[in-house]
């Protein structure tokens, strides 16, 4: 296969304008070819919609579209091989494809630009790159969810403290805390279905920001990329980044509720709490402290969710004073919006995998349950069916509390003739209520901690990602 050769020169495809040519700082600094050509794919597939629209308007020749067909493809096998030259002369990946596709085919290949400017046709490529990207990252959380089942349901019955500022609250099971995750889960990938809607827009035909003179028919183009509609307003279309700050702002939550999810696992795994270890793999050593078995993984999340929200902030900055209609600070959407996706799919892809390595010691769990007083809320709710007004019962029981720290128990632990001393009401049914298995499968209604709910919560989640 040929190989296209590299430019000699820096001359541009609109330097009939100028005098004098770019000097070798400004192309450098101004070429963005060297992070837009992962953009080819996405290029060369709208560009084949383009021409082919183009010919079936007659705007050209069907030999000039079978020519420019068979020359894209072509250079999209290049591509794939590693075979293709990039030169950082001709500044971006639409040119580069450009003066490839017009060495091989010639004035056919310089006929493809005809009815679009670069404004429509990046705007087009990063929709399409987005659009896939939302799909790939959909799936993957979806086999992270997967993993997060496949650990609940594990631990239906197994007992750890529900935690409010950080202070033991109220027993829980283990299964039902990671199903709170699974919750956040999905409802990111809610709004990365909503924010896909907005994305799947198309914007090839706007042209530079009037539209175009020739006869186009961009029902047509959409159609041939998947498009559901086209962008209303040709100004709009090529000026506005708003579709990808949103799909950053969508990423910046789903990074958010791992990062939460790091934390935890960070502190669960210090011997204080001793509740999880991670497998191995995840983990590295101290250069100094041969003990140490430090969980820099969940670190790492917790450290670029820091990052994918400094993208979110850029993007916006970006856009916050641009006035209409396209402008070059729009170059620099690319690379905040690339590493965004890229780190977003790698976190979910080695979390989906390191929750199959999380071993939970569900002994260190129970007795940190024991300590804090965990069934409390219980006991008032006793007594409020007993007929107690629940202030008053709140009152009783925080007195109870006092009783049992000063004694060094838990309230399971007091004698029935003890607790009486708080309320005569209480009788010795009070014992199934205080154990922490009592307290979980108390709590039967939807949404609820008792393990026949967390078993059924479990199987409609099942249900919803098949």
């Amino acid at each position: 296969m040929e190989k296209n050769s590299s430019v000699e020169n820096n001359k541009k495809t609109w330097s009939g304008r100028f005098n004098e040519p770019v000097s070798e700082l400004v192309e450098r600094y101004t070429a963005s070819i060297g992070f837009d050509q992962r953009l080819a794919e996405y290029d060369i597939q709208g560009s084949l919609a383009h021409a082919q629209m183009l010919a079936a308007q007659g705007i050209i020749s069907n030999g000039d579209w079978i020519a420019i067909e068979q020359g894209l493809h072509q250079i999209r096998d290049e591509i794939r091989n590693h075979q293709f030259i990039w030169s950082q002369a001709l500044e971006d990946v639409h040119l580069n494809i450009e003066k490839r596709l017009t060495t091989l085919v010639g004035d056919a290949g310089k006929r493809l630009h005809t009815a679009r400017s670069r404004n429509d046709q990046v705007a087009t490529d990063i929709r399409l790159f987005l659009r896939a990207s939302i799909d790939e990252i959909i799936a993957l959380i979806k086999a992270m969810q997967s993993a997060l089942l496949d650990l609940a349901e594990q631990h239906i019955h197994t007992v750890m403290p529900g935690f409010t500022h950080l202070q033991v609250a109220q027993p829980i099971s283990f299964g039902h805390h990671l199903m709170a995750y699974f919750e956040m889960l999905k409802r990111d990938i809610g709004r990365l279905i909503d924010c896909r809607k907005r994305v799947n827009q198309l914007p090839l035909g706007a042209a530079a920001l009037a539209g175009t003179s020739y006869p186009i028919k961009r029902e047509l183009v959409a159609e041939l990329l998947g498009f559901e509609s086209v962008c209303e307003n040709s100004l709009d279309a090529v000026s506005d980044r708003d579709f990808a700050i949103e799909f950053s702002a969508c990423a910046a939550l789903i990074m958010t509720h791992l990062s939460r999810m790091s934390e935890e696992f960070i502190l669960w795994m210090n011997p204080s709490f001793g509740f999880i270890q991670l497998a191995d793999r995840f983990c590295t050593g101290s250069s100094i402290m041969p003990q140490k078995k430090n969980p820099d993984v969940p670190e790492l999340v917790r450290g670029k969710t820091g990052r994918i929200n400094g993208h979110l902030v850029a993007l916006l900055t970006l856009m916050k004073a641009q006035p209409l209609a396209y402008n070059k600070d729009n170059q620099e959407d690319k690379e905040p919006l690339f590493d965004t996706v890229d780190t977003l799919m790698d976190t979910l892809r080695i979390y989906a995998d390191m929750l199959t390595g999380v071993r939970v010691n569900s002994k260190m769990m129970r007795q940190s349950a024991l300590r804090g007083y965990a069934t409390a809320t219980d006991l008032a709710d006793y007594l409020t069916k007993k007929g107690i007004p629940f202030r008053d019962a709140h009152e009783i029981v925080a007195r109870t509390v006092q009783f049992s720290e000063q004694k060094g128990c838990d309230l399971s632990q007091l004698e029935l003739s003890e607790l009486k001393t708080f309320s005569a009401q209480i009788e010795a049914d009070i014992f199934a209520v205080l154990t922490l298995e009592g307290s979980m499968q108390s709590r039967r209604h939807t949404g609820g901690t008792a393990p026949e709910q967390v078993q059924a919560a479990i199987h409609q989640a099942r249900k919803w990602l098949s």
